[in-house]
């Protein structure tokens, strides 16, 4: 499990923030109804929901057996469909400005003080990780079917990509199901650069990338397409006749990884 030192969390919810504010500053109201990668969700409804999440956890007490007040959603998501552009950019800067405040307040301790979060109790370090992933993947429900551009580099991409990562074992021996003495890498060619690579033996673990020179599979995608397909969201078919995910090696268990990475929706 990856962990992060309490300022590069403050900043890099930060540029999260900035990135969910600029799409409120620039979006139109027809851009707005777009229907999202989230199938239930518009833009509007996709960026509300991470801002709500937001909104909910600012002054929850962190804690492990208390979850945070999520009815308190439920007005938000409501208010946000009759809002105007204006006014919903304002109540996001709102909400924003309250995180901001509490994060500020932080000390070294409260990352470390273990927290409920939506993957089990970790600590509240942990839960602001999860809660970047969640911010950055959204927007990205958002700009990827309206053709806007994004910096997937950085940062809050990196992170994100640390959640995938982590679950990478979960994915390759739940999801994708490589068989016993099996192993995997993931080759993740930009925005972020990255080596990931799983063997089975009993059940699918993460290792050294260095560790397995020649795997049975390699997978090759961008960051972006990888994670958005670990997340569900993009439709497999059409990043590999893009070429946006290959692979090499054992072609039936490449094709089959290939579809199979969701491991969250």
């Amino acid at each position: 499990m990856h962990s992060y030192s309490r300022q590069h969390l403050i900043n890099t919810t930060e540029a999260c923030f900035t990135e969910i504010l600029g799409l409120c500053a620039d979006l139109s109201d027809d851009e707005w109804t777009v229907q999202s990668l989230c199938p239930d969700w518009t833009a509007r409804q996709a960026i509300g929901h991470a801002v709500g999440v937001e909104d909910v956890i600012s002054g929850w007490e962190v804690s492990t057996d208390n979850m945070p007040p999520f009815q308190k959603m439920i007005a938000l998501t409501e208010a946000s469909a009759a809002m105007s552009s204006d006014a919903f950019g304002e109540r996001v800067a709102e909400i924003f400005d309250a995180r901001r405040s509490e994060l500020a307040a932080l000390g070294d301790e409260d990352i470390e003080r273990p927290s409920w979060t939506p993957v089990g109790v970790q600590s509240y370090g942990g839960f602001l990780g999860i809660r970047i992933f969640d911010m950055w993947v959204h927007v990205r429900d958002c700009t990827i079917p309206l053709g806007r551009a994004t910096d997937d580099s950085g940062p809050a991409a990196e992170m994100t990509l640390d959640q995938v990562e982590g679950s990478i074992g979960f994915i390759m021996g739940k999801k994708v199901g490589l068989p016993d003495g099996m192993s995997l890498r993931a080759d993740i060619t930009g925005p972020v650069q990255r080596q990931i690579a799983v063997k089975v033996n009993g059940r699918a673990k993460a290792v050294d990338p260095a560790s397995l020179p020649e795997p049975d599979v390699v997978l090759a995608a961008d960051s972006t397409t990888f994670i958005m397909l670990a997340c569900g969201r993009i439709d497999p078919q059409s990043k590999i006749d893009d070429g946006s995910i290959s692979w090499s090696g054992d072609a039936q268990w490449g094709e089959h990884a290939a579809r199979s990475l969701r491991f969250t929706m």
